[in-house]
């Protein structure tokens, strides 16, 4: 009898999961079809979806998770939930921690004013941006690269203000862009190609990269075919929507600037920065800025410069600016690069590149000039002051040792054991938990893509993973079509955003208690793991889910995994926020605590009825 009635209790649990799958595939795919693409065509992908899956037999079933008697919780969704107001339309373009009036009341010195200046709790809005209206989901990769709909970010100063330059115009309903730049104004191909003779960018050497001052993102817009994967920054400044021109395009790229603080990225993270005409005046305060850069490119990493004052000599007519001027900003730079004995590879007419020293031992004199930072934890940056003082170098036992470790040419970096995890300095963090994980989540999204069938489709370009670990979840959904920014929480019990860098893949340090610096709408899909449990006492869950909802495009999707109590309550929240949203079980069975939550936010845009119709 025993055997009996656990055969009918699985084949009971096997009838819900398929009913559970079955009935999330018709939730994609009518939130699918209903999607405004940039064709103004329902998605494709969701079509192909509908022809496999019967959504008729599923109509009158209850497919949601039985989690009030499976996890011993008690399901309170049905009670009353608070109804999430929209924002007033003027705040279509919202950027907490980089709103314009605030920023106008901190110094201007340093850029202090277009750093993260967050609003405190009394300021906070308790309400859903709009998206504009006409608003249409972006193009797919590798169309979005060079189009943008005109209603999703609708300023044309740049198309005036950069006309010369190549970097957008404005055609009937999009935005074009044709690849050209201030620097590149033959293309972005022809630029990467000439730094491509200095630099090994067609290998997977040079896999990672740091765009400072970016513009529109073209430079990282055009490396994604080399397979070099740019974090691109710029402030929110007079170049209007420059870093949501790059998001619009499916780069990626972070509001930000070099000011006060230091950058929020981990040491040794990148292997190539650059600079094209991003207007850092980089010999300023004893040189600060290149020995940022100098903490966060990796050693043997490269520095590319392009435009003034290299060169000055034949340009500075054309620049209009006075010789002396330059010579002097150029001797600054050059000293500088000298102290933190970087080997210059390359100049020839505007570009210069300087090559970071593989260890301390290439450049014993960097020591004893130059001053050393004394903090024991170059990663430890959120809200630190930045200094002018240049991070030691990890030890070496030979002239030949990459100080760090040696990665591996990408992709194989990419599942290779990151030196920082072999080398044991990443505390509770060892090769076998590593691989571990590595394993685990590509069982979980096996999981999720059996939900969710369009994940790996295209249909999600930018994807955000809020509480990365080790990188696991980027690494098992890694392709061509999407990029995912990892997001490492400040508070989080282990520091491996290193780790995550040294295999491939970028990230940035972030706390959930404050909002992201990016403009909003600007992700197709986010996941959450584990993230309500590590903040419960931290910050209100409402916050961040509001955070959340911001940051995410009309029809985008969020994947929440974390304990049953904790959705329940998230869900609860959800539901007064104008998304839809089905619980499933973990995939080892529902007896497990840890549940899964996929959500898909409405379309609505601006306008007196903030409507969620068609028209």
């Amino acid at each position: 009898m025993a055997t009996k009635g656990n055969s009918g209790d699985n084949r009971t649990r096997s009838s819900i999961s398929i009913f559970i799958v079955a009935g999330l595939c018709c939730f994609f795919y009518l939130l699918g079809t209903w999607q405004r693409s940039g064709f103004g065509k329902g998605d494709s992908i969701a079509l192909e979806i509908t022809r496999k899956a019967d959504c008729s037999v599923l109509s009158n079933l209850n497919i949601e998770t039985r989690h009030g008697d499976e996890a011993g919780t008690v399901d309170d969704s049905k009670s009353e939930s608070k109804v999430f107001e929209p924002c007033d339309d003027r705040f279509i373009d919202y950027t907490p921690c980089q709103d314009q009036m605030r920023a106008m009341t901190f110094p201007r010195e340093n850029m202090n004013y277009r750093e993260r200046h967050c609003p405190p709790e009394g300021e906070k809005l308790h309400c859903l941006v709009p998206a504009p209206k006409g608003y249409v989901t972006p193009f797919p990769w590798p169309r979005s690269r060079d189009y943008v709909p005109y209603a999703n970010a609708p300023y044309k100063s740049l198309t005036v203000e950069k006309a010369v330059q190549n970097w957008i115009q404005y055609e009937g309903s999009v935005f074009r862009f044709p690849g050209g730049g201030t620097q590149f104004p033959h293309g972005a191909d022809a630029y990467i190609n000439e730094l491509a003779s200095v630099i090994p960018m067609n290998n997977g050497v040079v896999r990672t990269a740091l765009d400072t001052g970016c513009g529109v993102a073209s430079w990282g817009a055009y490396l994604f075919k080399k397979n070099v994967l740019a974090m691109s920054f710029a402030p929110r400044d007079s170049h209007e929507a420059q870093v949501q021109f790059a998001l619009e395009r499916g780069v990626p790229a972070v509001i930000g600037v070099l000011g006060t603080i230091k950058l929020p990225y981990p040491s040794r993270a990148f292997d190539m920065a650059h600079c094209s005409r991003c207007l850092i005046p980089w010999g300023v305060n004893d040189g600060m800025y290149m020995m940022e850069v100098d903490r966060v490119l990796r050693p043997g990493g490269y520095w590319v410069l392009s435009g003034p004052p290299i060169n000055w000599r034949t340009n500075y007519k054309a620049w209009q600016r006075p010789k002396e001027e330059l010579e002097e900003e150029q001797r600054k730079i050059e000293e500088v690069a000298k102290l933190l004995c970087w080997e210059k590879k390359h100049e020839k007419g505007e570009i210069a590149i300087w090559r970071k020293r593989l260890n301390n031992e290439n450049c014993p004199e960097r020591d004893s000039s130059a001053t050393m930072c004394e903090s024991t934890n170059a990663d430890d940056v959120w809200y630190k002051k930045m200094e002018a003082c240049v991070t030691p170098y990890p030890e070496t036992s030979s002239p030949d040792e990459v100080a760090g470790g040696e990665l591996k040419p990408f992709p194989n970096r990419l599942d290779d054991v990151p030196p920082r995890i072999a080398r044991g300095s990443v505390p509770g963090v060892s090769v076998e938990s590593f691989l571990e994980d590595n394993k685990l989540w590509k069982k979980h999204i096996k999981a999720y893509q059996r939900v969710n069938k369009i994940i790996d489709s295209g249909r999600y370009r930018n994807i955000m993973d809020m509480n990365a670990g080790v990188g696991s979840f980027a690494a098992a959904i890694e392709s061509p079509k999407l990029w995912v920014m990892n997001v490492m929480p400040t508070i989080a019990e282990k520091d491996t955003l290193g780790v995550i860098f040294e295999r491939g893949l970028i990230g940035i340090y972030h706390d959930w208690c404050e909002a992201f610096s990016t403009y909003p709408r600007t992700y197709d899909l986010i996941h959450a793991n584990g993230v309500f449990s590590l903040y419960k006492d931290k910050c209100n869950a409402e916050d961040i889910l509001l955070e959340m909802d911001r940051i995410l495009r009309p029809e985008g999707a969020v994947i929440f995994r974390d304990q049953v109590d904790v959705l329940v309550k998230v869900k609860k929240l959800v539901s007064g926020m104008r998304w839809n949203t089905k619980m499933v079980d973990h995939e080892d069975g529902p007896l497990v605590p840890e549940k899964v939550l996929f959500a898909v936010k409405q379309y609505w845009v601006a306008g007196r009825n903030n409507s969620t119709s068609e028209q």
